[in-house]
């Protein structure tokens, strides 16, 4: 029975430009709203770009230009990278349009009617200078609890506390460094707790994943706290209905931005949006987005629709981020590569079968290793799948022209495939992408098993035997066609070459189990090429040189850049393997966790860690890390911490442990 589906995923900020690391969850959205395709499902797949906000307002100032004018061009180059990667919206809308502001104010009013909105007066930092309430990002000072310097107004990354900006010791703002002052203000509030009993409803009711559910939970320990919903001008975005001064604040709009591309594109083809968001829908609604930015879509936005009745999702998949060859994407190493510097030197597909190839369906971070980049595309792509048909084309079109004839030499390997496909689509439906690539590449080795038994170019050469040549080849075209409908969710570009070479309308999940016997083909041209290492090389060497600080971490990535050391100061660090042998809880910290760490011969040591938010205890238990091991002692307000484990992390993602490769035991050095 045919589904009617609705998917989304993050809406990109309209203030940089995509790069890999955004292009997992595009690339990961995609494959599944095209498998949902191909299996005959109506399944809609809208974006926005994310469009408000007092980053994009400032950028827009410095330019010298409207805000306007700074999204749509962001926006223009946004889509036009999304289409090389080929994703397949069906509507690529913005936040800044009539649809969402309706949509915004319609539900703000609902949830306000309905008691969910509180008012309070607050007070903020304010910037004299630039006469503006600032964002905590845009506030640096010394951490109340531990007085590191230069750090943001919402929390240290020192120790790991997190405070109000109004607690920083010397305050300055980033925009003008002047100290700001503080100033009143009436603040609008969604009270979130309203609705405690039916998020821990929603929440345990398989909407998501087991990892995002454990961490929801420690949530609603700490207690769910109202959501400040409210900006003060100046400030781009909507105006809160019934105010002068006051913004929604871009978190209220930004996922509301779904509904706002979906009711655009219903406009434009006389779809009914009902149909998809009143609470009776019989329309699924998933959502694809980073776990960063969990918190918003598991409590906030269901809270929300709730409370405006509104249908909720049925579910919402979190992703990991994108490591390039075991690090953290680096400007410097040419590794923070831009969606367009890629598609300059390589094929949009290589890079998507190979994420496929990588994908799960949990939370884990991905590593873009380039090295297996390069030999994975090669060796399953090119030598395994495409060599089925190059082997075999050659001698239909020459010797028959064109022909396969009405028999298959093997129609048991045809019926093998098609077996098959109910598997394969099951790990397809449930996001598991890497085990459905293993298990066609298994299949596609089948292939060319039977290919290098039957051995065609002998038969070829022997009086007598054209028609076993005959059945053969289409024996193995008929497998090769079969994984093109298998690859095609993640490959529709080659599988549409493909389909033009076999003679065949476009494919569909049903044509897995057809065989091509008393088909006609037309002459082969190669669909796919090796991945040369020149080209990667290539891609790296561009992206060192035309990646110029220009976001709003422009100072702090220069700062680090020309922090360098020589070799002899980093002989000095002693970097150790050791093993988390107990992990807790610190009570009255808000990031940091103890962990005692088995170093081998070195004994037990006791680090504290500011990486709460990415990990439950029970998870780090057992597993192994690096560790700092000639580190100075620091006695923190929790304790003594003997030593520092390494993680990477900062505004793109994380925290997220290093680890070193099995086989490493505790104690051992790390070179």
């Amino acid at each position: 029975m045919s589904r009617k589906i609705l998917v989304t995923s993050a809406l990109p900020y309209a203030n940089g430009a995509i790069h890999l690391g955004h292009l997992v969850e595009y690339i990961q959205t995609d494959i599944w709203v095209r498998f949902q395709r191909l299996r005959g499902h109506d399944c809609v797949y809208v974006c926005a770009d994310d469009a408000h906000g007092t980053p994009i307002m400032l950028a827009a100032r410095k330019e010298g230009i409207k805000p306007e004018a700074l999204i749509e061009r962001f926006a223009a180059e946004h889509k036009a990278d999304f289409d090389a990667f080929l994703v397949s919206f069906d509507n690529y809308h913005s936040t800044h349009s009539p649809e969402n502001r309706t949509l915004a104010a319609d539900i703000y009013e609902r949830l306000n009617a309905a008691g969910h909105i509180a008012r309070r007066t607050i007070s903020q930092a304010f910037d004299p200078d630039k006469q503006m309430f600032l964002p905590d990002r845009f506030i640096r000072g010394e951490c109340p609890r531990c007085g590191a310097a230069d750090q943001y107004g919402d929390s240290c990354e020192s120790c790991g506390a997190t405070y109000q900006p109004t607690d920083l010791k010397n305050p300055v703002s980033a925009l003008s460094g002047v100290t700001p002052v503080e100033k009143a203000s009436e603040h609008y509030f969604f009270q979130l707790g309203d609705f405690e009993t039916f998020l821990r409803e929603w929440t345990a009711g398989g909407h998501l994943q087991e990892a995002t559910q454990r961490k929801l939970g420690e949530w609603f320990e700490a207690g769910l706290k109202d959501w400040d919903i409210s900006r003060d001008a100046p400030y781009f975005g909507f105006r809160i209905p019934g105010t002068e001064d006051k913004y929604f604040y871009v978190w209220l709009d930004a996922p509301i931005g779904y509904m706002a591309s979906l009711k655009n594109l219903c406009e434009r083809t006389g779809r009914d949006f009902d149909g998809y968001w009143t609470p009776d829908s019989d329309a699924e609604v998933y959502h694809f987005i980073g776990k960063d930015i969990v918190y918003f879509h598991a409590l906030f936005w269901p809270a929300m629709l709730h409370g405006a009745g509104f249908r909720t999702p049925d579910g919402v998949f979190a992703h990991g981020f994108l490591t390039v060859n075991g690090e953290k994407m680096s400007k410097s190493r040419g590794t923070f590569i831009r969606a367009r510097t890629y598609i300059d030197h390589l094929p949009a597909e290589y890079l998507r079968y190979y994420f496929a190839a990588k994908l799960g369906a949990g939370v884990e971070d991905l590593d873009l290793n380039l090295e297996d980049f390069v030999a994975r595309v090669n060796s399953d792509l090119v030598g395994k799948y495409v060599n089925i048909a190059s082997r075999c084309a050659g001698f239909i079109n020459k010797r028959f022209g064109g022909e396969l004839g009405e028999a298959l030499d093997r129609p048991d390997l045809c019926r093998q495939f098609a077996d098959a496909a109910d598997d394969i689509a099951e790990l397809y439906e449930t996001r598991q992408f890497a085990q459905a690539m293993r298990r066609i590449m298994a299949l596609a080795d089948d292939a060319n098993a039977y290919v290098n038994e039957r051995q065609p170019w002998i038969i070829a050469k022997e009086e007598g035997r054209e028609s076993e040549l005959q059945a053969i080849c289409a024996s193995a075209l008929t497998a090769f066609a079969q994984l093109t409908v298998f690859l095609k969710p993640v490959l529709p570009a080659t599988a549409a070459a493909a389909e033009a070479f076999l003679g065949l309308d476009e494919l569909t999940w049903a044509d897995a189990g057809r065989d091509l016997a008393g088909r006609r083909i037309n002459a082969f041209r190669p669909l796919l090429t090796r991945v040369d290492t020149d080209a990667v090389e290539a891609m790296l060497a561009a992206s060192k040189e035309d990646l110029t600080a220009t976001d709003s971490n422009k100072k702090n990535e220069a700062a680090m850049d020309d922090n360098t050391i020589q070799i002899d100061d980093f002989s000095k660090v002693d970097l150790r393997a050791a093993r988390v042998a107990r992990a807790e809880h610190v009570e009255g910290a808000d990031k940091l966790l103890r962990l005692t760490l088995d170093v081998g011969e070195l004994g037990e040591r006791q680090v504290f860690a500011g990486i709460k938010a990415a990990y439950a205890p029970e998870t780090l238990e057992n597993r192994l890390v690096v560790m700092v091991a000639n580190l100075a002692p620091r006695k923190m307000r929790f304790g003594v911490s003997e030593g520092m484990v390494l993680a990477a992390g900062g505004d793109d993602g994380g925290p997220f442990l290093l680890s070193p490769d099995s086989g490493a035991t505790p104690g051992m050095k790390i070179r």
